[in-house]
């Protein structure tokens, strides 16, 4: 059992877990993107920078160093649990569309997970 995300209490008022593998890898990848470096004690160097990015001005740049970042944060991070297939980042108005299509080395599946957030 892995602790579910974000956190919250299931309906026994206990910490909320889920025992699907695959949930719970898309809620580390949904970590590691929305985490800023520093944010964690611990792990300072965890943490893509995403949502600090997101402030940027929408271009073709900006889009390739969200990728080349988010990539390296995932082989750094989560190497050991998935193998990163496909990353595409689309900058759109005031949303960032981030679709990571990974292959789960446990399971041998392939999975995408795509990531929206808006700028407040």
């Amino acid at each position: 059992m892995n602790i579910d995300f974000p956190f919250h209490f299931d309906r026994y008022h206990r910490t909320a877990s889920t025992s699907d593998e695959n949930q719970h890898i898309r809620d580390l990848i949904e970590q590691l993107l929305f985490t800023t470096p520093g944010e964690r004690v611990n792990r300072p160097d965890f943490g893509c920078g995403v949502l600090s990015l997101i402030f940027a001005p929408n271009s073709v740049e900006l889009a390739t160093t969200m990728e080349i970042t988010i990539q390296a944060s995932i082989e750094q991070w989560l190497g050991d649990l998935i193998d990163l297939q496909t990353l595409e980042v689309t900058n759109v108005d005031s949303s960032l569309y981030i679709v990571v299509e990974y292959l789960v080395q446990s399971s041998g599946e392939t999975q995408t997970a795509t990531f929206r957030t808006t700028v407040p």
